[in-house]
């Protein structure tokens, strides 16, 4: 997603159990030699003072990806307060696709989640859990879809 063009992004993952993601994100920007956030930098959004705390801890800032869409429309609203335009200074991106996501101006980029697919896993792993025709823990990894909006679509870094 990032693929080299945001160059000082936050990160919010406060309150949800993506560790795994959280860990995959930050060994790839190490990879990539993208300069990596400090733990406070990264918990932004989970109220307006710590986005508010990243924008002058980190000025530099070009874009923001939250855990959830409604996180997101917190750091716009913050962004904007700031005199941030989005996305022509700062790319906002969500997760959820939430209906929020397509009432935002600019609309909100965000991550797609197969909820219906998630579903259907999640019942049939617990009817085989239940009638114990599969003892063993599974983990299931289901596709997403980054549903591109205005959010993210400012400039690009050469």
């Amino acid at each position: 997603m990032l693929e080299g063009v945001y160059r000082h992004y936050g990160l919010d993952f406060r309150g949800y159990a993506l560790g795994s993601l959280k860990r995959r994100l930050a060994r790839r920007m190490r990879e990539e030699g993208t300069p990596t956030l400090s733990a406070l930098q990264e918990k932004v959004l989970h109220d307006p003072a710590a986005m508010e705390r990243l924008l002058k801890a980190r000025p530099d800032i070009d874009a923001v990806f939250a855990a959830s869409d409604l996180m997101a429309a917190g750091a716009m609203s913050v962004l904007e307060a700031a005199g941030r335009r989005i996305p022509q200074d700062v790319a906002v991106v969500g997760y959820d696709d939430s209906p929020v996501a397509s009432t935002l101006r600019p609309r909100l980029t965000s991550v797609r989640q197969p909820i219906e697919e998630m579903g259907h896993e999640m019942t049939r792993l617990l009817v085989d859990a239940v009638e114990g025709t599969d003892s063993v823990q599974r983990r299931v990894i289901l596709a997403t879809e980054l549903i591109r909006r205005a959010s993210s679509a400012g400039r690009r870094v050469p």
